[in-house]
């Protein structure tokens, strides 16, 4: 960094306390996977709720880790470390591993090869994308389904839905993980960001409700959970093809500026 005389300023001196604090934001992001452990601990056991409140922790710690990081400036602080390749290990375990697991354990699976055969999807689905450099955009979307395995697992347990459906439902979400569909990033999402913010809150309250009434969850309380699912997916297509039409739209203009 330059002052406005040209000279480099001094590098910016953190407190050991701030330090500490960011590293602390680490350990945070970290927990997640001693929880993705006890979520699948759990579906062995067959305490269902018990992993899909575990699952909901997860979740929140995601949601989170974040913004916190960015506050206490994680980068700067702990240039050494990275976060992000935590944060990836962390939302495989608990994103992808541990539901593929509880969606066994649960018999919403076949059994023998074909089960082995369809949980081997999202896993290696994911593996691809957890390792693409462009999994998440520069203006701050998902670029494929983001691997969101855990919310599958959970309305494939709320609505009991049946092998085929299940079976079904997973390759279509792990072909969805190739298609170049920009998905929201509700923490770091620039447009509508606090109604967005807002339903994922209302989406966190309806799950936790509806763990505490399974097996047989009200049916309307099904249906506003699933309508933040239609809302997060349809502004997720819309912007995709809004952005794809203001690409076409300066690629154009680039080219009609160069005849």
């Amino acid at each position: 960094m330059r002052t406005d005389g040209g000279t480099r300023a001094a590098p910016e001196v953190f407190s050991p306390a701030f330090r500490l604090a960011g590293a602390a934001v680490h350990l945070y992001t970290a927990s997640g996977s001693v929880l993705g452990l006890l979520t699948v601990l759990a579906a062995i056991e067959g305490a269902v709720e018990t992993a899909l409140w575990l699952g909901l922790a997860t979740l929140f710690i995601d949601g989170t880790d974040g913004m916190l990081a960015r506050h206490f400036r994680v980068k700067e602080t702990i240039p050494w470390f990275d976060g992000a390749l935590l944060d990836n290990i962390v939302d495989y375990l608990t994103y992808v591993f541990a539901p593929i697991v509880l969606l066994w354990t649960t018999g919403h699976l076949p059994d023998g090869a074909a089960g082995w055969a369809l949980a081997a999807v999202p896993l290696l689905a994911s593996c691809y994308q957890f390792c693409r450099v462009d999994a998440k955009t520069s203006d701050h979307f998902f670029l494929g389904f983001p691997s969101y395995w855990n919310v599958v697992a959970f309305y494939v347990i709320v609505l009991d839905t049946s092998e085929a459906v299940t079976a079904v439902a997973l390759l279509v979400f792990a072909v969805l993980v190739f298609v170049p569909i920009r998905y929201l990033y509700p923490s770091r999402m620039r447009a509508l960001r606090g109604l967005t913010l807002a339903f994922t809150l209302v989406w966190l309250v309806t799950y936790a409700v509806l763990v505490v009434q399974l097996p047989d969850p009200a049916p309307w309380l099904v249906a506003v959970s699933l309508s933040y699912v239609v809302y997060y997916w349809g502004l997720s297509f819309w912007m995709t093809a809004r952005g794809a039409g203001a690409r076409r739209a300066a690629r154009s203009l680039q080219g009609s500026q160069g005849d």
